[in-house]
């Protein structure tokens, strides 16, 4: 790790009264040298309880413009202005328009992962620690979920209400197949199997244990197991780590890399502080549209 480059970013980290955030599937350094390490909503929230005046989000776009909705009197910057979100990028505001034309009475839940557009564009936003409580507390029978078929599949599951899903993924988690488990079982009896609702049904089904990052850090911790295979991004095993040293942890599959997440480096990092690279900023009417669905969120949520 280059100690003098750290060294500069704790400086103009001061100067600047700035604070960096980093999701749980960031590169090790870059986790190692941010404030607070969260998923992408917790991060924003807690970005905006600060009185830091710059915010340095390293993750994906969607992720450092839920941070400028929540927080419009700070500067956003997101270090990788290429780090995008493929599953957030399957729905436009448009194709949603018409699909919720097609059905005029149905409540739109939306995925955090998704554009501030679309946030815009629904009625309320869930994550995928809370989007079966979102579901089941909204009144009304019929529910478009977008954009993560997947997720949207878990929910159907554990609902009676009618759960319309969008034709989108997460590419990563998308690509761990039923048989990765099968496999990972033969060689490791003993171990639990820990999966995040993005994958397929068919994997969920599987596994010991399906929540969010969060919840797989908190059930990791808490499990009596000595041995835990993760299905979800690698950038996880950090902080599975960092938190349990006396258990092993493996990866249900090393195709679990999101390409995009890792595009953030410490070079990057400093060069945002320096530069003030890449802000990132929400037009005003789509801002306060957006956060009309995540303010409704946390008023379910409560």
């Amino acid at each position: 790790m280059n100690t003098e480059l750290i060294e500069r970013i704790k400086e103009l980290k001061e100067e600047r009264n700035a604070i960096i955030m980093a999701h749980y599937y960031q590169i090790d350094e870059v986790q190692a040298v941010a404030d607070y390490t969260g998923d992408s909503l917790g991060l924003s929230r807690k970005a905006a309880e600060t009185d830091a005046e710059v915010i340095v989000f390293c993750g994906v776009d969607f992720m450092a413009e839920s941070a400028a909705i929540l927080s419009p009197d700070k500067t956003v910057l997101l270090p990788e202005i290429d780090a995008g979100c493929p599953m957030a990028d399957m729905v436009s505001v448009d194709a949603l328009r018409q699909k919720k034309a097609e059905y005029p009475d149905t409540t739109v839940v939306c995925y955090v992962n998704s554009s501030a557009a679309v946030k815009a564009e629904s009625d309320v936003c869930c994550t995928s620690s809370n989007a079966v409580d979102i579901v089941n507390s909204i009144d009304n029978d019929q529910i478009l979920f977008v954009p993560d078929q997947n997720l949207g599949n878990y929910v159907s599951q554990q609902t009676d209400k009618e759960v319309i899903l969008w034709e989108g993924f997460c590419i990563t988690h998308h690509r761990v197949k039923s048989n990765s488990i099968e496999k990972v079982r033969e060689l490791h009896l003993d171990a639990e199997v820990l999966v995040h609702p993005e994958c397929r049904p068919e994997v969920v089904e599987l596994a010991d244990f399906v929540g969010s990052t969060a919840q797989i850090l908190k059930y990791a911790h808490e499990s009596k197991a000595d041995k835990l295979i993760v299905g979800t991004e690698m950038g996880i095993l950090y902080q599975l780590k960092e938190d349990n040293p006396n258990k092993e942890f493996y990866i249900l599959n090393q195709g679990l890399i999101c390409q995009n997440m890792k595009k953030t480096s410490l070079s990057n990092v400093l060069k945002a502080l320096e530069d003030n690279k890449y802000q990132i900023t929400v037009e005003e009417e789509i801002r306060v549209r957006a956060k009309r669905s995540l303010d409704k969120m946390l008023e379910l949520s409560k």
